[in-house]
């Protein structure tokens, strides 16, 4: 509860790897008042959250480091239960929300391809056009970053003709880092959609 009685807003980020702090701090900025619940075991989910993170870094990689706590599954238990509930799935995150394990249908109706823009030397920024709520524009930060292939979602940003971020009721995949950059957008629309 913050000083005028309100619950305060918990909003989980996985732990795995990535930019785990660079998300926490656009989310601080956005709205100090919010609690940020690091999940690195099933445990942590007990605390109760509002809204998650899947952030960025190298899907292999989540998926061994998490198979010892069992930590991905509690994730996507926790996505089935509450499906009501935001989730912002950044590059590596998108992957697991597009290619979830354990033979679960996909949390986005999309197909997905690894690393489709190159080796971490291919890594670049450029301007996207964004959708949400409003057009506008965001630079986006892509590295060793997957493609969508298949798409039956709404889609929210575009790098020229090709769609980088899509929204499939609240679970929202993105192919770039929107944590890399001073622009809060997307960091605000997990806030606005948790408080809702």
């Amino acid at each position: 509860m913050n000083t005028f009685g309100e619950a305060v807003l918990r909003i989980g980020i996985a732990m795995l790897q990535g930019a785990r702090s660079e998300h926490a701090q656009a989310l601080l900025q956005v709205d100090s008042e919010i609690e940020i619940v690091e999940l690195r075991r099933p445990s942590d989910l007990l605390l109760g959250i509002d809204a998650l993170i899947l952030p960025g870094g190298e899907s292999t990689s989540m998926r061994l480091a998490s198979a010892s706590k069992g930590l991905l599954k509690s994730l996507f238990d926790w996505m089935i239960e509450n499906k009501d509930k935001p989730v912002l799935g950044t590059c590596a995150g998108a992957i697991l929300l597009c290619q979830p394990e354990f033979e679960l249908t996909p949390f986005v109706d999309a197909m997905i391809s690894r690393n489709s823009f190159g080796r971490q030397s291919d890594s670049f920024q450029a301007k996207l056009k964004v959708r949400i709520i409003e057009e506008s524009e965001f630079s986006g930060v892509f590295i060793r970053a997957p493609r969508f292939i298949e798409n039956g979602c709404q889609a929210v940003a575009w790098l020229g003709d090709e769609v980088v971020g899509i929204l499939d009721g609240n679970r929202m995949a993105l192919t770039f880092h929107p944590e890399l950059t001073d622009d809060l957008l997307f960091h605000r629309w997990l806030i606005t959609q948790a408080s809702a």
